[in-house]
């Protein structure tokens, strides 16, 4: 009989006393990469990507829902289109071997790049993180240009960017060129990334021109608030979420101590500029507004995570804290100066977030860093450079960007038609009825609560009021049909439902509907601009009445909502020639009585 338990002790001690040996011999075969460096870069580039659906989450919120499915589409498809051009040529142009400090050689399909001896990653690892970033850069365009911009339009000039300006400020910064011979620190974007796509949205946003209503003649603004700050809301906390792959990810290593806590660390000051920017945004929006604006807020954590990119690595979390605070406090500034001053139309803050916080939190790294910043080593060396460095970029970015802008102007022009912006982009680009099939088409202006307003609500094209129905129509069978439409504030509806079955009333339609009477709603503040008119949330409630007199539903429906305020509602009666019941065919007076069966 075999002994199974001593046979098992004796492979274990034999597999034991081969175990150095094998490791030894995996050792020799592992080669030059690390896997956790390999990996961390790859979730890096993973988190990025993910950032492209929280921009596309917030640009759709911000913008009016006729619009939505345009959007969703230019952020697919600057994503897709970047992703070729950079493999094609655009990462050869920033990482191929200098030429002169301003270009990398062309290295055409990525066929010669070598991370280094020191990379513990193999190269199309590399490529994929420097791919999404791209991206990213090419993605802050679409918000600022957004609603009026021909879709064609987006396509050509986000190839080209991914072309022919990130790859050649990106070479200057982190491919070996001028700028980082220059010791200039821009850790993971806030310039090469953020700051080239504001530079771009601006312009673009300048050239293009406002949207349809934004400003009036003597140059006031006009808000127009986004349809869905629910999605503006999960893009921004979508966007926090990759960010910490954007910056923290930018280590490209988690080998070694000194990087471990160049990890946490990095982690940390993203983490709180962000959230002490959101905070001070709303706070300062709450003094300036008299109330915390949700949409500048969401800005406001943006606009913290754009600042604290350049310095993540470099600052202290109480560095962070101030780069944080001074950031929420100035994209506030930053977007009343760009929207009300300038007139420059930017639906979603991209130029203040991007461009001008990016600019912001570069500078401001040659301030707060902790080796060599102005506040510890006590000389401004650090500082200047940044300040090269932004400006620098800021001029490359402004003038080869209105140069492409320009040619694409006189040859497939910048902007659709008034008539399809009118109509929006979704139905005139793509052929979309709307991107929320099967959903209550909302209106263009967003409404408030559904609490009482103190307005009354717009009144339909051709009403019809009591005094005017001197002689009631009549129908075929002799019977006096009449049709009473009841608007009033949506709350009330359940009230006006009950008291209306006591009296009889088996049946009725009942519509949310939307409008605005002579006063316009209660004044609103969107992003700093007031919105030129709001349209209210209320029910319609239509019923059609012959054995019930209509004095007699008026007098239930006045008893029950009568509060001798604005936002009351209004009545409605019409006659009605007939009636006819589609199962039985029944006509008149017959088709109104319902019994069960």
């Amino acid at each position: 009989m075999k002994t199974y338990g001593t046979s098992a002790a004796a492979g274990v001690a034999a597999l034991l006393a081969t175990m150095p040996t094998a490791f030894a011999a995996d050792a020799a075969d592992a080669g030059k990469y690390s896997g956790i460096d390999t990996a961390w870069v790859l979730l890096g580039a993973a988190l990025v990507f993910f950032m492209q659906p929280g921009f596309a989450m917030v640009e759709t919120g911000l913008t009016r829902a006729k619009n939505a499915g345009n959007i969703v589409m230019k952020n697919l498809m600057d994503l897709c289109i970047g992703t070729i051009a950079f493999w094609i040529v655009g990462f050869g142009l920033m990482f191929g071997d200098d030429i002169g400090g301003i270009i990398g050689a062309p290295d055409f399909f990525i066929q010669a790049f070598d991370p280094g001896e020191d990379a513990g990653y193999p190269a199309l690892a590399y490529v994929i993180f420097q791919t999404v970033f791209c991206a990213t850069s090419a993605t802050i365009v679409s918000g600022a240009m957004a609603e009026r911009t021909k879709f064609s339009t987006y396509c050509f000039y986000s190839l080209l960017i991914s072309l022919i300006i990130y790859p050649v400020t990106g070479h200057w910064a982190w491919g070996g060129g001028w700028l980082s011979e220059m010791g200039f620190h821009d850790f993971a974007g806030s310039t090469v990334v953020h700051m080239v796509g504001g530079i771009c949205a601006f312009v673009g946003a300048l050239m293009l021109g406002a949207r349809i209503g934004k400003y009036n003649k003597d140059g006031s603004v006009n808000a127009i608030p986004g349809h869905s700050l629910t999605l503006a809301a999960l893009g921004v906390f979508i966007l926090w979420f990759g960010w910490f792959g954007f910056n923290g990810c930018s280590t490209v290593s988690m080998t070694g101590d000194d990087t471990l806590i160049s990890a946490g660390s990095i982690f940390v000051t993203t983490n709180l500029a962000a959230a002490t920017a959101a905070t001070a945004t709303m706070c300062f929006t709450w003094v300036r507004y008299g109330h915390p604006d949700v949409s500048m807020t969401l800005n406001g954590a943006l606009a913290g995570l754009v600042a604290i990119t350049a310095g993540c690595d470099a600052v202290s979390p109480a560095g962070s804290f101030a780069i944080g605070l001074i950031a929420g406090i100035v994209v506030v500034l930053a977007v009343e100066f760009i929207d009300q001053k300038l007139k420059v139309d930017d639906p979603v803050g991209a130029v203040a977030v991007h461009g001008v916080c990016g600019a912001l939190g570069t500078i401001l790294t040659g301030v707060f860093a902790v080796d060599g910043g102005l506040l510890y080593a006590g000389t401004a060396d650090m500082l200047i450079t940044q300040i090269i460095g932004v400006v620098s970029v800021a001029a490359y970015v402004a003038v080869v960007i209105t140069l492409i802008f320009t040619v694409l102007k006189h040859t497939i022009g910048l902007r659709v038609s008034a008539k399809e912006e009118t109509a929006g982009l979704d139905f005139e680009e793509h052929g979309l009825a709307s991107a929320y099939a099967d959903f209550m088409p909302v209106p263009e202006v967003a409404g408030s609560t559904s609490a009482p307003t103190p307005i009354d609500s717009t009144e339909p094209p051709t009403p019809v009021t009591v005094t005017q129905l001197a002689t009631p129509a009549v129908a075929a069978d002799g019977h006096t049909l009449t049709c009473v439409s009841i608007v009033t504030a949506r709350d009330r509806f359940e009230p006006l439902k009950i008291a209306l079955e006591s009296i009889g009333i088996t049946g009725m339609t009942v519509t949310p509907v939307s409008g605005y009477g002579i006063q316009k709603g209660h004044a609103e503040m969107y992003r700093g601009a007031k919105v030129a008119s709001k349209l209210v949330p209320k029910i319609q409630v239509k019923l059609v009445v012959s054995a019930i007199p209509p004095e007699k539903v008026i007098a239930t429906a006045r008893k029950v909502l009568h509060t001798g305020h604005y936002g009351d509602g209004k009545i409605f009666v019409t006659p009605v020639t007939n009636v006819v019941k589609i199962r039985t065919g029944e006509e008149g007076f017959d088709a109104l009585q319902d019994k069960p069966e």
